[in-house]
């Protein structure tokens, strides 16, 4: 490996790779955006897909397809409706959360309105059920449905599970499966259902998205108290909004009568005053929960490095290998 080569990020060498790929994906998008009767889908949605994103998960789909000797283009209309899926549930998050600030730049709830963010985010929805159609595989309509499915049941219930102190471990794996792991698992498997590969390398496939996903939000989580520039996000948003996330979950277990009742005023009941955040990260330096989520992230990164190892040899498997320590050396 050349020092070029190890200077570059794990997703910039995978997406210098599949070049071609994202380029014509980046085309089918921009094709399928199109409105010829309501110019504000294109607007909103171009305002989110020209953002700068890394598109992981479209790179997902690609990658696992080409890892699996796909030669067809149907991934490039997989890839798409991945990245269409993940565009809808971020227009819908920004108006659940009453979000002003996606990727470091004003969200389109906050530019354009909610209503309009509801509605090209339905649509999204359905442009990527199209696309998922014309592949003509049940199989593949199955597996991104059923992941549609859960994101939106994940949400719902992270609505109900994030402000309620009751809240264990095992919800909060429950709610980011579901709102972010779906569409990894989802993202990689169908590239081995297309590609018709053995059903031992498509559930390594699975099994390889649902780690990453997991540890994927697992570090998302954290920046929001270690901060990243990667999140444009500022620290504490978080705790602003009321979320229960990990290394609090594993905060509050932790707690005495006076740090619970500190997290029932702030988290439960919003009553939040000037340097309960400066507070909140002193329990959760206290408790050591900031660095047990990250251990709880590497061993998830580890578990989909496993389940690659599965896989044959192939230069896009290493790759995801290096992409999964990757997504957690962004805490360090």
């Amino acid at each position: 490996m050349s020092l070029d080569t190890a200077s570059r990020k794990p997703h910039e060498r995978l997406a210098e790779h599949l070049s071609d790929d994202l380029a014509a994906v980046g085309t089918l998008i921009k094709a399928r955006m199109a409105s010829k009767h309501a110019p504000r889908i294109p607007e909103v949605t171009a305002h989110l897909v020209d953002a700068g994103g890394k598109r992981l998960r479209p790179m997902l789909t690609l990658a696992s397809a080409r890892m699996c000797g796909y030669t067809g283009d149907d991934h490039v209309k997989l890839a798409a409706t991945v990245e269409f899926i993940h565009t809808a549930t971020l227009l819908h998050d920004d108006v659940v959360d009453e979000s002003a600030q996606r990727r470091g730049r004003p969200t389109a709830n906050l530019l354009w309105d909610n209503k309009s963010s509801v509605l090209v985010g339905d649509y999204l929805f359905a442009r990527s059920f199209q696309l998922m159609v014309e592949t003509g595989s049940l199989r593949v309509l199955d597996i991104l449905s059923n992941a549609a499915a859960t994101i939106a049941e994940g949400e719902v219930l992270q609505l109900s599970a994030a402000q309620n102190l009751a809240t264990d471990e095992d919800i909060y794996l429950q709610v980011i499966r579901g709102k972010t792991a779906a569409l990894f698992s989802a993202a990689t498997e169908v590239g081995g259902v297309i590609a018709g590969r053995p059903e031992e390398d498509v559930k390594a496939l699975f099994d390889y998205g649902d780690a990453l996903g997991v540890s994927f939000q697992m570090v998302d989580d954290l920046l929001d108290y270690w901060g990243s520039e990667a999140t444009g996000k500022n620290i504490g948003d978080d705790f602003r909004e009321r979320k229960l996330t990990l290394p609090v979950i594993k905060a509050v277990a932790m707690a005495d009568e006076t740090e619970r009742a500190f997290w029932k005023r702030t988290i439960e009941k919003g009553k939040q005053e000037d340097g309960d955040l400066e507070h909140a990260l002193e329990l959760l330096n206290k408790h050591g929960t900031l660095e047990a989520a990250r251990r709880d992230a590497l061993d998830y990164a580890q578990k989909a490095r496993a389940a690659l190892s599965r896989l044959p040899a192939h230069p896009i498997r290493d790759m995801l290998d290096d992409l999964a320590d990757y997504v957690v050396a962004r805490v360090n």
